[in-house]
């Protein structure tokens, strides 16, 4: 079975476009992106895909070892990014992604690029000289509940993720999108996303970078976004005015604009006048 099999990769938009892949966070799956894609495929080259154990990704994608950890989500972006050949991409990661991306350009610059980070946080965990915006006990809690209860922690954790809670139909679609994920397959993705430290791992990077802030993030303070751009060798941070971790559902205007007016600003760089 092809990597794009594994995946239910979809490619959409220009063909001659640069070629943005989108890659989707926590317990979601590529129809978190449905708000911003039609904008972005109207200038580029999308492509779209699930994580091993989301949406509708084949069963068979996910193995619980090398699930561990996000190294394992990384490899499998580096095979889905060989498997389409398309040359060195834009990969846009949302949340837990952003982390992931990170690793693929770490590893495998070649394949990249330029990376767009959405609401990223490489440590979710305090430290005495770091605030990931959970302590220890809180992400224990969090990991337990899901593991009693997911579909109650879905219903729970949902609003609080999306924000705006005078807008309850965006809950509600992160809470559906919740629902759709393998539970098993969630569980082991939610303790290698909130168990992680992959703050060294900024040093790795090369590829220049965009950094995608919302003004009030309950899941990635603009504490942890601040922290990711001072860490990158070749970053832009953007703050949006937005409420919520998921912008593509509560902000996909601005989310498009910074987005393309980040490719476009790069892409004016590198054009000899």
């Amino acid at each position: 079975m092809s990597p794009r099999e594994r995946h239910n990769v979809r490619v959409l938009g220009r063909p001659d476009g640069p070629t943005l892949v989108l890659a989707h966070g926590l317990g979601c799956d590529q129809s978190m992106w449905d708000r911003v894609v039609p904008a972005l495929a109207a200038g580029h080259r999308v492509v779209l895909f699930d994580h091993a154990g989301s949406g509708s990704a084949h069963p068979e994608a996910f193995d619980a070892a090398r699930h561990a950890s996000l190294q394992g989500y990384a490899d499998d972006v580096v095979d889905l990014l060989e498997d389409l050949a398309l040359g060195p991409v834009v990969l846009v990661g949302h949340s837990v992604s952003a982390t992931i991306v990170l690793l693929v350009a770490a590893d495998r610059g070649d394949l990249v690029d330029r990376l767009v980070l959405v609401g990223p946080s490489p440590r979710y965990i305090d430290t005495p000289d770091y605030r990931g915006g959970f302590s220890a006990a809180e992400i224990d809690e969090l990991l337990a509940t899901m593991e009693a209860n997911y579909l109650g922690w879905s219903t729970l954790m949902a609003p609080v993720i999306v924000g705006n809670a005078d807008r309850p139909e965006l809950g509600q679609e992160l809470t559906a999108s919740f629902v759709r994920t393998d539970p098993q397959a969630v569980r082991t993705f939610a303790r290698a996303t909130f168990l992680s430290d992959n703050r060294a791992d900024l040093a790795r990077v090369r590829t220049p970078s965009l950094v995608v802030q919302c003004r009030d993030d309950a899941i990635a303070p603009i504490d942890v976004g601040r922290y990711v751009h001072e860490h990158l060798e070749r970053s832009t941070y953007v703050l949006i005015d937005a409420v919520g971790h998921c912008p593509q559902l509560s902000a996909p205007e601005a989310l498009v604009t910074a987005v393309v007016d980040y490719l476009h600003a790069e892409h004016s760089c590198r054009t000899p006048t």
